[in-house]
Parts: C-alpha cells; structure tokens; sequence
C-alpha cells in the first residue's frame, strides 16, 4: 500500500494548502496586532472619513470640485482621475516619439541618426525627478500674460501654462464622435470578414474605403446634418490672465512633458532592439520584389518587432505609471498628493497609504492585462 506521500500531485497539494496557511495566519497576526495597537493609542480607524468634508483645494479637477462641501472621497477621486489623465496621455505620447526615435537611429542619413542617439544617451542618463523639476523652471520663468509668447491667436504661451483655441463643445459633435466610433466598431468587423475570405478563398477585399467611408464619411455626415456647427473658443486676455479656449497648467505641463521625454528615451532602445532582431534577409527579401524602404518597414519589419517590442514596452508603461507619482515636487496633485494631505489632516496614515497602494495597483494591472492580451492577440499561432 502506498504512502499518500509518494504522489507527487498530493504532495504538491499539500504543501500548498500549508503555505497558504502560513501566509494567512501571518497576515492575521499582522492586521490584529496592529489594530490592537491602534486602539490602545486611540487612533482612529476604518474608511468613515471618506464622507467628511475635505477642505482641501485643488487646482485642477475633471469633476465640480469645492472644498467647503465636497468629501475626501471626492477629492481622492479626482486625484485618481488627474493621475489617469497625466498615465493615458504620457503613455501614447512617449509611445508615438519614442518609436520615431527608435526608427532614426537606425536611419542612413548620418546627423539623424547621431542626433537620436545622442537623445537617448542624454534623456536615459538623467534623472526623472531633475527632468520634471528643469520642466516646471522652463514653464514658470515664461512671460506673464500681457507679454505672452503667442501664434496668432490660438496658442498662448505664458508662466500661468498654455491656453490654445478650443471648439465650443455642440450636441452636433458628441453624436458625429458616437458615429465614428461605431464606424470603427463596424470597421474592424468587416476587416475580420475579410480576412475570412482571404483564408478561404486566396482574395480580400478592400477594407480602405469601407473604413473611409465608415470612420470619416459617416460621421461628416452626421455633423453636417446637424448644422454643420463650427464655433471655436479662442482664449483672450481678461485682467490678469487668459479667458476660454483650453488650458494647460505648468504643474501638469511639466510632469507631461518630464515623463513623455524620459520614457521615449526607454522605448526607442526597444523600438531600435525590436527592429534588429528581426532578420536582415526579411528586409533584402521585401526589397527585391520592389518594395521601397517605407514599405518594407511598415508592412514587414515593424509587425515582426512587434511581437519583441511589446512585453518591455510594458514595463516602460507601468514605469510611466509609477514615475507619476513624483508630480507632489512639482505641486500637481494626483492621487499621491490627495492621500498625503489627506492622511495628514485625518492621522489615518494606514488607510491612506491603503488607497495609495490600491489605485496603483489597480492601473497597473489594467496595463498589464491588457498589454498581455494584445501580445497573445499578436502571437504567431502554429498549425
């Protein structure tokens, strides 16, 4: 008879069931003892304050924001939100001129190529947090309002940010958005069916005007339909500072503008790695049946990178991420700075901490499942 021992899949099972115990009893000792301690100092404990009212200003909002009523739980919210908008926009803009830079490395003409290596070497070799700090110097030392730099009237430059023209927001331009979202949806459906048809029967047909005419067609027609509206908001000059159109603050400027050039730095080595891992005779290949060097990187190189580029290109987004949080030395306040004033005006360290932790997390597994999925989506698949 044998021993329960000698399976390894029981033996295995048990291990597990004992390492798991292990970690939740010391994870309950923790938590107890800690709250044990808390109690006996009398500090405050638990998510209650949430509901308080903050008191707290904040600058820059995405939601209606006033601090004589508004809670703590909505001003965290809208640092959530401000550390959203600073990640989403610094991840495609790093992305788009940190592919370029890649690709102009690798360019014949000699001053590009010099020149975008040199911006490698510079931006990787400073720090991130000397980089935010040399932005918001730049943005702050501009000049006042009244001396603004300016390009006509649509873009003012000055120490209180960038104003620039805007469109006056019309019912006529959300539904036109709606139509060309759904022509997009539509697009990639009949991009699917033709790949179908090219598999079964050796010829696809055209997606191009079909995605034009979805995608742009649609969507013109439906804002012409709807008035044709065309009402731009230009910002103008009233007192002090600039009125209408959009804004850009320093704080918010400069951890943009930090972030995106040190991260564009990282991914332009992977973008260059990327493209030399694939095979020279794959490029010598494409050229001899005609296609121009454009082409041969467009529709051979960079699909074959892909799959090498992306699972780093991932951690340089989570880095992104996270290098956000250094925006409480520059004054913007995303959620790291939301927390910290307010675990100070609570003394609920703990829990604001917590949130921290949370909310990065949060994003950062987003991030990572959806970069893993494309990854798998881009994956060759054997036969």
């Amino acid at each position: 008879m044998h021993s329960p021992w000698s399976d390894p899949r029981i033996r295995s099972l048990l291990w597990q069931v004992v390492i798991v115990g292990i970690v939740v009893a010391l994870a309950w000792y923790l938590v107890s003892n800690t709250m044990r301690n808390l109690e006996a100092r009398h500090v405050a404990t638990g998510f209650a304050f949430l509901d308080r009212t903050a008191g707290i200003p904040i600058g820059e909002s995405m939601l209606p924001y006033n601090p004589a009523v508004s809670t703590y739980g909505r001003a965290l919210l809208i640092g959530v939100l401000n550390t959203l908008r600073v990640a989403i926009v610094g991840i495609v803009l790093a992305t788009i001129l940190g592919t370029m830079i890649g690709i102009a490395r690798l360019s014949h003409n000699w001053l590009l190529s010099r020149l975008a290596a040199a911006y490698v070497e510079v931006m990787r070799d400073l720090p991130v947090l000397l980089q935010l700090l040399f932005w918001y110097l730049v943005l702050q030392n501009l000049p006042g309002p009244r001396q603004a730099l300016h390009i006509g009237d649509l873009v003012y430059l000055s120490n209180r940010g960038i104003r620039f023209v805007l469109l006056d927001w019309q019912p006529a331009y959300t539904w036109a958005t709606v139509a060309g979202l759904a022509g997009l949806v539509l697009t990639l459906v009949w991009n699917r069916i033709a790949h179908r048809r090219q598999d079964a029967t050796g010829s696809k047909p055209p997606v191009w005007p079909a995605a034009l005419l979805l995608m742009v067609g649609v969507p013109l027609a439906v804002w012409a339909a709807l008035g044709a509206p065309f009402v731009p908001d230009y910002p103008s000059l009233q007192g002090f500072n600039f009125e209408g159109g959009g804004s850009v603050s320093p704080e918010y400027g400069a951890l943009l503008a930090g972030l995106v050039f040190y991260t564009a730095a990282n991914i332009a080595e992977i973008v260059r790695a990327g493209i030399l891992a694939v095979p020279f005779g794959q490029s010598e290949a494409a050229q001899a049946l005609g296609l121009h060097r454009g082409l041969v990187l467009r529709l051979v190189t960079l699909p074959q990178a892909l799959r090498l580029i992306i699972p780093p290109l991932t951690s340089d987004f989570l880095n992104l991420t996270k290098n956000s949080s250094l925006a409480v030395a520059i004054g913007f306040q995303d959620i790291v700075s939301i927390a910290n004033t307010t675990l100070n005006q609570t003394g609920q360290a703990i829990e604001g901490i917590a949130l921290i932790m949370g909310v990065y997390l949060t994003i950062s597994l987003t991030i990572s499942a959806f970069m893993n999925w494309y990854n798998a989506h881009i994956a060759l698949v054997g036969r």
